[in-house]
This record gives C-alpha cells, structure tokens and sequence, in this order.
C-alpha cells in the first residue's frame, strides 16, 4: 500500500483510468434517465439484483441460465444450487449494510460470509487462520498466509474508514480485488468480493438504486478475462492495477447496459 495520504486517488491517475470512469459515468447516466426509471425504478432494480446474482454465481463456476435461477426455490444439495443460493443472498443483503460499510467494513465482510455460507461454523464469518484450506478453485493468484491477510484486511479497513477523494468506480476495484486476491474466508470468496463491490458502488452514490450490476458485466466479459486482470491486480505494477480498474470499469458499462435493455423491454410491454 502507498504512504500516501489518500493513496487510492493516486490510482485515479493511471493511465486510462480516468477515461473508463468517465465511461462509466455516462453508461450510469444513460440508465438513470431513462423514461422507464421515472415510473418503474423497483422492477429494475429487482432485476438488476437477480441477474447479478446470475453473473457472480456463474463466476464462482454455476453458470445457470437465468430463467433457472428466477424458477427455482431450492438452493441446497450440489454445489451449483448452493453458489446460486448463496448469491442471491449476497445480492439481497448488500443493500442492507451500507450504513454499516463506511464505519465497519470488516463486520459487514463477516456478516456477507455468513450470509453466504448459510450455516453456523466457528469458522464463518471470520478471517482464515493459520493452515486452514480455501474453497476457491477458480482464483489461481498465490495464497497469502493468514498474518498477510489480517495485515491487509486491517489496512483496506483503514482506507475505506478513512475515505478517499478517489472516483467509486477505483475504491471499487481495489476492494474487489484485494478480497479475491487474499480470500480471507474458507469459501465463497469470490461471491463476497463481488458483493463488497456491488456495496461500494452503490454506497458511493454511483449507482444508488443499484441498477447497473457489475457482476453481469464480469460474467459476460468472461473468467478468463476476469482472472487475467486480476493477475494484473496482484502484480501491483501501475499497468496492472490500471488494467484491473479499467476491467471493473466495462463490468459496470455493462451492467448498465443489461439494465438499459430491460427498461426498453419493459417500455415496449415485452417483459
């Protein structure tokens, strides 16, 4: 992490950095003033929040289709059902701790695990410790150890707390990428990181009807694409955070784009 006093804004200046929020700003802008908004804001973001959840959940490995995901009830048995449940969870419980993020990231962190996991454990909702395994196959970056993980754990703490002059699309990316890059958490990782981004972007006031899921965007730029920028996160080199944060960027773009599709169909009764 920079010494510097804000170092997330520093980020804000990488190059191609400030393109992609302006970018994205626009995307956001484009949903926002839709006809459809005006009159029909609930049923977007209801929407929004169910094919995010999609998205995520395809990223941790369930790629179900969505008209699957909004039939079925039942999440529990194999671990395709359950990554769907606990996603939907996720998404559902977002909205609830906002208030809660800027003073305490590190209980809404807990809190999401729990949510996500879906059962009682000593080991839930906590951080790992020292030699106990991590259920993310999909996320091949090197494993930090659990002295690691707290030390920076403590530190996004601190910056989020702290605050920054930083666009919400930077704090965003770095908060999802620092959890898929530590995976504090035994499971469901990658769902948690997904959601704490989804939290910031809408806590930020980028997004406040939470109408423009990145996750949709992420799922559809692919897992490859997906862990071929967070390599570039990991390096810690300018080029590659740039690249992480310009990623995050066109997640959101189309995002906003899914739910701009929607307002359109709805506009024309087809949906």
């Amino acid at each position: 992490m920079s010494t510097t006093a804000d170092p997330l804004s520093v980020l804000g200046s990488l190059p191609g950095v400030a393109d992609s929020v302006e970018s994205v700003r626009k995307s956001v802008d484009r949903v926002y003033g839709h006809r459809v908004m005006r009159r029909r804001s609930n049923e977007i973001t209801s929407e929004a929040a169910l094919r995010g959840a999609r998205g995520s959940a395809a990223l941790a490995g369930a790629d179900w289709a969505l008209e699957e995901v909004r039939r079925r009830s039942d999440f529990g048995g194999k671990d395709e059902a359950r990554a769907i449940g606990a996603a939907l969870r996720l998404t559902a419980e977002a909205g609830q701790l906002l208030s809660i993020w800027r003073q305490s990231p590190l209980r809404v962190l807990a809190r999401l695990h729990l949510v996500a996991a879906g059962v009682q454990d000593e080991a839930v909702g906590r951080p790992r410790q020292a030699g106990e395994p991590v259920d993310e196959p999909l996320i091949e970056v090197a494993l930090p150890d659990a002295d690691e993980v707290a030390g920076r754990l403590e530190g996004l703490s601190r910056l989020i707390v702290e605050g920054s002059s930083a666009p919400a699309l930077v704090t965003a990316a770095v908060v999802h990428g620092e959890l898929l890059a530590l995976r504090p958490f035994g499971s469901y990782n990658g769902l948690v990181a997904r959601a704490a981004e989804r939290i910031v972007l809408v806590g930020s006031g980028l997004d406040p009807k939470s109408v423009c899921p990145a996750e949709v965007g992420h799922a559809e730029l692919g897992r490859a694409a997906y862990c071929a920028a967070l390599d570039g996160y990991v390096s810690g080199t300018p080029e590659g955070m740039a690249a992480w944060i310009v990623h995050c960027g066109k997640a959101v773009e189309l995002g906003a784009r899914e739910s701009t599709a929607v307002c359109e169909a709805l506009q024309r009764g087809a949906a």
